[in-house]
């Protein structure tokens, strides 16, 4: 073997797993494997994970924040606005600088599968030049999907039909979309047939920003799931943002929740972005603007949480870290039971996953040994602490540590150390109870 890890918790709550790796695939997972290894990783019973995964992301804009000066109102429309003002006077080499940089933090957070949309309204396609070369130098540590963007509508900029197709010649690999944008719903719903019929018609996967509004009759994500059965793109297709269901009558959304999980369309929601985007125009009560996550995955659709943005001209903070976005999802969405958590969980990790086509993703034999050991006892534990990535394995390979997080104290007649973390299952929970290999509050944990 060329590496195996020991006694390791795994996601569905498995216990003292160990994992075996040999040129760059997992070939085991079982407790207490009987093999040597070149290298072995110590667990310490903590949480191996397969890696984050975001669904919905905007790298051409990302570092960005203050160009060509900072978005005064927070709004949706002044960023996108903003960013027509930054276009013009973007180069690759920043554009591939700033990229690469955010990479680079992805990797320690054990981001290692990105989604990102990429604007195709700008005749030069410098941005998609720029990725596409991003794309080509992270391939070995990160996989990098791209998304043909029309940012400023597909019927709303004369050149963008053209452009997206040029986008897709070159190697951009997903269909995107913006029908919400476009200056009537019959041009947004005209879009949407479109570019579904494109996809049909080239074997592409679609990932639409659908109804990014507080406006509950912004209904495009019908229009997206009715297209999608009719063309068979079942399973291909993903409706980003929907958050005009956060608004819309209960009635309607009874009959659309059973259409959306019929046609197989995923849905991805932001939490940090749809919750300080919208609701702009709210005196109070103020919505929180998130679609409808508990409901969607309750009718079966499947949803993803996105980061969106990380300072640019939408949002002024973020650093790619998964488990903030999976963190502010739970409480926006109150899914506060073991279950609910667990599912945010995954919205960062295997559900995303599955929505990009991930070839061999996962912890069982013949999966790629793409991993993360967090400093973290289970999934629950994990989201609660933001916990630190000890590990961070691509193909076997280790490409990122960090260092568990306990503080160190000087405390009159207090221990000398504070480790956060409880455990988070129930019992774990009560006074004078410690799960093993986990200190009580106040006490140091051996490292």
């Amino acid at each position: 073997m060329d590496a195996v890890i020991r006694n390791a918790t795994l996601p569905d709550g498995r216990t003292g797993i160990d994992i075996a790796i040999t040129d760059g695939r997992i070939v085991a997972v079982a407790p207490v494997l009987p093999v040597q290894a070149g290298r072995e990783i110590d667990a310490g019973g903590d949480l191996v994970t397969p890696p984050f995964v975001d669904a919905h992301f905007h790298m051409d804009a990302t570092l960005s924040y203050g160009l060509p000066r900072v978005n005064a109102s927070g709004t949706l429309l002044e960023g996108i606005a903003l960013w027509g003002e930054l276009k013009p006077d973007l180069t690759q080499q920043a554009l591939v600088e700033r990229a690469m940089q955010y990479c680079d933090w992805a990797v320690a957070r054990g981001l290692l599968a990105i989604r990102s949309h990429v604007d195709i309204c700008d005749d030069r396609l410098l941005a998609v030049e720029a990725l596409l070369e991003v794309k080509r130098r992270v391939a070995p540590y990160l996989d990098l999907q791209l998304v043909a963007f029309p940012q400023d509508g597909l019927l709303r900029s004369a050149t963008a039909l053209a452009n997206l197709k040029r986008a897709i010649g070159q190697g951009v690999d997903v269909v995107g979309g913006i029908p919400h944008f476009e200056r009537t719903m019959a041009d947004g719903a005209e879009s949407i047939r479109i570019l579904c019929e494109f996809a049909a018609e080239q074997g592409l996967r679609v990932d639409m920003h659908c109804d990014e509004s507080d406006d509950p009759l912004s209904r495009h994500i019908e229009t997206l799931a009715a297209e999608t059965h009719r063309l068979g793109l079942h399973g291909r297709v993903a409706g980003s943002h929907l958050t005009s269901m956060h608004s819309m009558d209960n009635y309607y959304v009874s009959k659309l929740l059973p259409l959306i999980a019929e046609s197989g369309v995923a849905a991805i929601a932001n939490p940090l972005i749809n919750i300080t985007l919208q609701g702009r125009h709210d005196t109070y009560p103020k919505r929180r603007g998130m679609t409808r996550v508990p409901e969607l995955m309750a009718a079966g659709v499947e949803v993803a949480f996105g980061h969106d943005c990380v300072l640019d001209p939408w949002y002024g903070m973020g650093s790619g870290d998964m488990l903030e976005v999976a963190h502010m999802g739970l409480h926006v969405a109150q899914m506060t039971s073991q279950q609910g958590m667990r599912a945010c969980f995954d919205a960062v990790t295997a559900t995303p996953a599955r929505i990009l086509g991930l070839d061999g993703y996962g912890l069982e034999p013949g999966c790629h040994a793409d991993l993360v050991l967090l400093d973290a006892a289970d999934p629950v534990e994990a989201i609660r602490l933001r916990a630190a990535r000890r590990l961070v394995m691509r193909r076997g390979k280790v490409v990122a540590e960090t260092p568990r997080a306990v503080a160190t104290l000087d405390l009159p007649g207090r221990p000398a150390a504070a480790d956060f973390r409880l455990g988070s299952r129930p019992a774990a929970m009560l006074p004078g109870v410690a799960r093993p290999g986990v200190a009580r509050p106040g006490v140091a944990r051996p490292q």
